[in-house]
C-alpha cells in the first residue's frame, strides 16, 4: 500500500474518531438551574414553600437549604442533617429524605426536544444522615432521574424484603412505557457521616417534544426503615460546572497538526 493511502487512512480514521467524539447536546432551556430563584418563602424551607422558580411536585419532606449558616442542612432548621454538602458551591440546593414513605418526586418542563435524541445532563449529588438517626448503620443514597412525558413515582413497600435495613424495599417507577429512567452512582455514607459533592453526567433520551425532567430521592434501595439517608442536589447543567475542553476539540486539534504533518512530508518527498 502506498504512502498516500497510508496518510489517507490515518485522516479519515482520527476524522471518525473526533465525530464520535462529540457529546450529546444539553437539555434546552434549562433555568434556575441551583434552586436560587424561588417565590415563596426564603430558604431553608419546605420545597413547596419556598417554591423554586420552573419546578414542580417535591412534596413531603424535600427542602431547599442555602449556604447561610442556620439555613444550612446541618443548621438548627428542621430537618437537621449531620452534615452540610462540601464543598460549598453557588446558590442554593435541595435536601430531600431518601426514605420514599416521606417524599415524592419533582419535575422539570422542557421543550424545545427532539424525540429519539439523546441529551447530556450534569449536576452535583451529595449525602448525609437526619441527626440523631443512623442506629450505627451505613446508608445508601442516590437519585432516580427521568425524562418523559411524566414524571417519577415509587410503591411504598413493593418491592423485596431487605435483610440488612429489615422490613421490604419499595420500587419506582414511570407512567410513561418509554421515558428514560437512569439511577445515579450509589454513594454510601457512613452513621452520622456525609459524603461530599460529587459530579454526575448522564445521558437520557427524549420520548416527546416537552418531556419532563424529573428526580426522586432513592435511599437505602427504598427501604422505609427510617434511618434515614438524605440525598442533595444542585447545578443542574449548570453552564460554569461543565467541564472543558470537549474531547471532540483535543481530537480535531490532533487531525489539523497531523495534517500539516503529512503536507510537509510530502513536500520532502516532492523535493528528493
Amino acid at each position: 500500500m502506498s504512502n498516500f493511502f497510508l496518510k489517507s487512512a490515518a485522516i479519515v480514521g482520527l476524522s471518525a474518531l473526533a465525530c464520535s467524539a462529540y457529546a450529546n447536546p444539553y437539555l434546552p432551556g434549562l433555568t434556575n438551574l441551583d434552586f436560587s430563584s424561588y417565590s415563596g418563602t426564603a430558604p431553608k424551607g419546605y420545597f413547596t414553600n419556598v417554591d423554586p422558580t420552573g419546578w414542580t411536585g417535591g412534596t413531603g419532606l424535600i427542602f431547599i437549604d442555602s449556604t447561610t449558616p442556620g439555613q444550612d442542612a446541618a443548621g438548627p432548621v428542621y430537618l437537621p442533617t449531620y452534615g452540610d454538602p462540601s464543598p460549598n458551591l453557588p446558590g442554593n440546593y435541595v435536601e430531600a429524605d431518601g426514605n420514599p414513605t416521606y417524599g415524592s418526586g419533582f419535575n422539570y418542563s422542557v421543550s424545545g426536544l427532539t424525540p429519539g435524541d439523546n441529551y447530556t445532563l450534569i449536576f452535583y449529588q451529595a449525602a448525609s444522615q437526619q441527626t440523631g438517626f443512623g442506629n450505627g448503620l451505613n446508608t445508601t443514597e442516590r437519585w432516580i432521574v427521568s425524562l418523559g412525558t411524566a414524571g417519577m413515582v415509587y410503591c411504598n413497600g413493593c418491592g423485596a424484603a431487605d435483610s440488612y435495613y429489615g422490613g421490604n424495599d419499595s420500587t419506582y417507577s414511570n407512567a410513561d412505557g418509554s421515558a428514560s429512567v437512569v439511577a445515579t452512582p450509589l454513594m454510601t455514607t457512613p452513621s452520622g457521616g456525609t459524603t461530599p459533592w460529587q459530579q454526575v453526567t448522564l445521558n437520557l433520551q427524549a420520548d416527546s417534544t416537552t418531556d419532563l425532567l424529573s428526580f426522586l430521592a432513592w435511599g437505602d434501595n427504598g427501604n422505609t426503615v427510617n434511618l434515614p439517608p438524605i440525598v442533595f442536589l444542585t447545578g443542574v447543567d449548570t453552564p460554569n460546572e461543565v467541564p472543558a475542553p470537549e474531547p471532540a476539540a483535543l481530537t480535531l486539534l490532533g487531525v489539523g497538526l497531523l495534517a500539516i504533518m503529512l503536507r510537509r512530508r510530502s513536500k520532502q518527498d516532492g523535493a528528493k
